[in-house]
Parts: C-alpha cells; sequence; structure tokens
C-alpha cells in the first residue's frame, strides 16, 4: 500500500503449514491422558493447563507432533532471515509470524512474512536497476523459496528490464544529440567564418564565399 509516496508490498510469505495427527488418537484411558491429548490448535484453558503443569505427560504421537512443529518454526524463522539478510535497507520491517499451540501449549511459528520496498527510484532508472537486483536476491534467497517469493522476483525482473530500456533509451539520445547538434551558434567556429567570407566578398567581387566552409559546419 502507497505509504509517504513510497509504495510497499507485503512479500514472501511463507504459507500455513497446519501440523495435524496422521492417525486417530486412541481414547484416554485417565484424566491426565485426557488433558494431555487436547488439539494442538487450541490456545484456551486447557493449553494452560498443560503449560502450567509441565510434569504432564505427552503421548507418543504427541511428542512427534512437538518434534514436527519444533521442525517447522525452525524452517520458518530461517526462510524469513533470509528475506531479511539479502534485503538490506530495502526490507522495511522484521519478520511477523503465524503461529500454532502444540500439544505441550507452547507457541510455534507455522507462517510469516517480511515486507519490502519494490519501488522503482523515480527520475533514474540506473538506480532502479540496482535496487531491483537487490529485491530479486532478497526474494529468492531462502533454500525453497515460495510461489509467492517466486512472483516477487518476477516483477522485480521485469522492472530492472524496463529500467534498462530507459537507460539505453537515453544513451542513444544523447549520441544522437552529439553528432546532430541542434543549432550551430554555439559552434566556436562557425562565426569567425561566416564573418571571413561575408569581409572576402566585401573586399572584392572575385573572389567568392567558401561553399565548404558551410558545408563542414551544418553537416
Amino acid at each position: 500500500m502507497p505509504v509517504d509516496g513510497i509504495t510497499y508490498n507485503p512479500l514472501f510469505r511463507r504459507p500455513l503449514t497446519p501440523i495435524s495427527p496422521s492417525h486417530p488418537t486412541p481414547p484416554p484411558r485417565n484424566a491426565t491422558e485426557a488433558t494431555a491429548q487436547k488439539s494442538p490448535g487450541t490456545t484456551g484453558e486447557d493449553s494452560a493447563n498443560i503449560a502450567a503443569n509441565p510434569a504432564v505427560e505427552l503421548t507418543d504421537e504427541e511428542k512427534g507432533r512437538v518434534e514436527e512443529l519444533k521442525r517447522t518454526d525452525r524452517e520458518v524463522r530461517a526462510h524469513e532471515q533470509a528475506h531479511i539478510a539479502a534485503g538490506g535497507q530495502y526490507v522495511t520491517g522484521g519478520a511477523t509470524f503465524e503461529y500454532q499451540t502444540g500439544p505441550d501449549g507452547k507457541r510455534y511459528a507455522v507462517g510469516g512474512e517480511v515486507s519490502i520496498d519494490s519501488s522503482e527510484i523515480a527520475n533514474d532508472p540506473e538506480a532502479t536497476i540496482r535496487k531491483m537486483q537487490v529485491v530479486r536476491k532478497a526474494a529468492l534467497a531462502p533454500a525453497q523459496p515460495s510461489g509467492q517469493d517466486r512472483s516477487v522476483a518476477a516483477a522485480a525482473a521485469q522492472k530492472e528490464a524496463q529500467a534498462r530500456q530507459q537507460v539505453m533509451q537515453q544513451k542513444m539520445e544523447e549520441a544522437q544529440s552529439a553528432d546532430h547538434p541542434e543549432s550551430t551558434d554555439t559552434d566556436p567556429n562557425h562565426r569567425p567564418r561566416k564573418d571571413a567570407a561575408y569581409n572576402t566578398a566585401g573586399k572584392a567581387d572575385s573572389i567568392a564565399p567558401s561553399t565548404s566552409s558551410l558545408v563542414d559546419i551544418f553537416a
């Protein structure tokens, strides 16, 4: 969204990865197991009870879910940190995360995003090229870029290509201006030659003005 004339796009979103049991949990044998087998996504009184009572032992299945959540948490944080490290000055803040509560009552990151300034730099295509290179590098920095990451990289590459075309156009126009000046009045050799021709014609009618000088000047 536009902020103070600069466009900030939420980028690098890692999709939410819900963790669910691979097979149904057997019915609890007692009240302790009933407390331990609460849903991992629950954040209410049951999770508070589990967190407040670390002595409650988890089932093997719940322990497996906790390990999976821990692994996902590490991957999500590493993914977003890679964006931040590569994005440098164009990253507009730290990563934000989505959490899921595990069977142990703890919260684990299962999704996240980082925002980066991907707008062109006005009236400076060369600076835009350098900036888009950084944005593209940041988008593809994680070991496994998401679909959104690749979309951001493609958009940055397109803006970079457009900026390169602008640079080429500017260079062509500068070259044409150098080869074909708009006015010869700025040529220091023009006026003296012209004056010399008129002076010569004024002194002797038998001497004609030098047409070769005019061709050299206006060529």
